[in-house]
Order: structure tokens, then sequence, then C-alpha cells
């Protein structure tokens, strides 16, 4: 191979060894999942909101901002099920740029993936241990997720992962909901060929290991937008939007039809401060159509403590060093007007 090999990885079994899950842990992973599944199987009528930074740069704002969540979550627990985005790796559509905590723990230094693969290990079990927050994770590389699979909530497949077939069966094995997103190009049947896949079982190669899957009948769509053929964003939020995939769905007779909104990405065309609007549109189509508001099951917002967004070795605490984002004070005020919409 034209590569070097630097070092052998730890297994999984290895780094949880370091760092296992308490019993605490592991009842609020289970607790979280089960919460989100009854939403998708359509038993509760709460809505989903996976909210956090579009990537966790720093630890401590981390913690800090899903420790913001918590008063917040008694106040609307019964009709929102906030689950918080750490979203510990970060896709690159160049390959160039910060990749996340898992490749730099510390964004100012060089990649290290032993040292990220602790990191990201250790945020979830702090964010859990602190919060009692199980979270959100997005699964950029299928064979990494066995580092993390026993402290997820929940599992986002991005849109360049999508109709990649090891990110298919390695979705069809995970115990936990996932949400696959329409791909860049906003073709829906790629994103439902990718849900029915991984609905079934499967036989397949991972990590050096044969495994057979029993499929996931939590999986379902994320719509994020698209670009179009001059690489304008293109939203697909919208009540016709929703009516498609509605229709889509019954043509592919899947177990439990259900959709996330992603608010930001093409959908905003990454304004942030575009997502309360979009937010407040779906919401007036699920009380318009009995077929969207059954669909419907939650949205996916881009979210830190301070608006916006800045570059690397920036020095605003709790900033995106990527995607910019929803401050704080307007994302409380967001997730209030949504319970009040809903009540």
């Amino acid at each position: 191979m034209n590569a070097k090999f630097i070092r052998k990885l730890a297994l999984p079994e290895e780094v949880k060894e370091m760092y296992p899950a308490s019993r605490e842990t592991e009842k609020a992973v289970e607790d979280a999942k089960r919460e989100i599944e009854r939403v998708i199987e359509g038993f509760s009528d709460k809505l989903i909101l996976i909210i956090g930074p579009c990537s966790a740069d720093k630890e401590d704002s981390v913690v800090d901002y899903v420790s913001r969540l918590c008063p917040i979550r008694e106040k609307v627990k019964d009709k929102i099920i906030i689950v918080p985005r750490i979203y510990t790796n970060k896709p690159r559509t160049t390959g160039e740029g910060y990749k996340g905590m898992l490749h730099q723990p510390d964004p100012k230094e060089k990649s290290d993936l032993f040292k990220g693969i602790l990191a990201t290990r250790h945020l979830h079990m702090r964010a859990i241990a602190e919060t009692g927050f199980a979270c959100a994770d997005e699964m950029l590389y299928p064979e990494n997720y066995a580092y993390l699979d026993d402290l997820l909530a929940y599992v986002a497949v991005g849109a360049r992962s999508v109709e990649d077939q090891q990110h298919r069966l390695t979705a069809s094995a995970i115990s936990s909901p996932v949400g696959m997103k329409n791909p860049t190009s906003g073709d829906y049947a790629v994103m439902l060929n990718a849900i029915l896949a991984a609905s079934h079982p499967h036989t397949f190669i991972y990590r050096g290991w044969e495994i057979e899957s029993k499929g996931n009948p939590y999986t379902h769509a994320i719509l994020r937008g698209y670009t179009n053929k001059h690489g304008e964003p293109q939203p697909n939020y919208h009540f016709e939007d929703l009516i498609r995939l509605s229709e889509m769905y019954e043509e592919k007779n899947l177990l439990n039809p259900a959709v996330i909104i992603d608010t930001n990405h093409s959908n905003s065309a990454k304004n942030p401060f575009a997502q309360p609007r979009i937010i407040k549109e779906v919401l007036n189509s699920m009380k318009l159509s009995p077929e969207v508001r059954n669909l419907v099951k939650g949205f996916m917002v881009e979210s830190y403590i301070e608006d916006g967004c800045q570059k690397v070795g920036g020095n605003v605490y709790g900033q995106s060093i990527t995607d910019p984002c929803l401050g704080w004070d307007k994302t409380e005020k967001l997730i209030y007007e949504i319970a009040e919409i809903i009540s």
C-alpha cells in the first residue's frame, strides 16, 4: 500500500476496559433509546430534538452546553425528547480541515487517532455522568462505532456515507435508532434504499469478523436539503417535500415510516439563524396534514453556546470551529417555543 502504518490501535474491548460504562450509564442509554424508539414506532407523540454543536471540539465547553439543557429538559419532557449532539467526527468534502475530536483531541495539534478514540469515549461518558443525557453521534467510520456502541442513544449516517454498503450493513447491526440522511444530490431513493437495507439482517465482514446482523427496525430518514447541478443549496423540508417522502415510504412498505428534519446544512444554506423559521414551518405543515404529522418525528438543530463560528485557534469559548451554530440564548427560546406550539 502507498501508506505508512503508524501503529496498531487498541481494540474496542480494550478501550472499554480502560473506560468502562457504569450501570447508571448503561441504564441512561437504554432508557433514552427506548424513548426514541417509541416515537419512531408511533407509540409516543413526543418530538425528538437532536441538538448541539456542529462538531464537538472541546470537552469542557461541550459538557457545559449539554449541562445547560438539563433544566430545560425537565420543563419540556412531556412534549420533547432532547438528545444532545456530541459529534466527534467531522466529514470534510475535500478532505481538508478539522476532522473532529477523533482525529484531533486538541484542534490546535496534529492528528492522534489513539488519543482521539480515548477522548471521544471519555467525552460521551462524562456527558452522561454529569447530565444524565445519553447523546447522539455520527457514524463517519463504521469500524469505529464499536468504541462507542454502549454509550450512544442515537446514531446518524451522513449525506456522503448513506450510499456506502458498509455503513448500511453496520447500521443493520446497531441497537440504537439510526438516521439516514438524504445524499447531497437530494435523491430520496438512495436514502430509502439505505433504510431498507439497514432494516434487514445481513452477513458481512466487520473488524475482521464474519458477523450476522439482526436488522434495525428503527432506521429512518433525515432530510437535510441538497445541492443542485450548479452547487446551490436547495431545501427539502417544505410541505410538498414531506408529502412526497410519505408517499415513497408507503411504496417501500417500510415498518416505521419516520423522518427527522435537519434544519441546518442545505436546508438553511448554512444560515443557523434560519433554523427557528424552518422548524415553525414544518410544525405548521404537521398541523395541516395527518400524513405529515405521522411522518415527522422531530428536528436536528446545530446549536452551541455562542452564535456563529470562528477559525481553528479562535479564543471564543463555546463557539463552533466548523459550521456556524445558533447561540444559547436563541436556542433556549426556540425549545420553549416548540413546546408551546405543539401543546
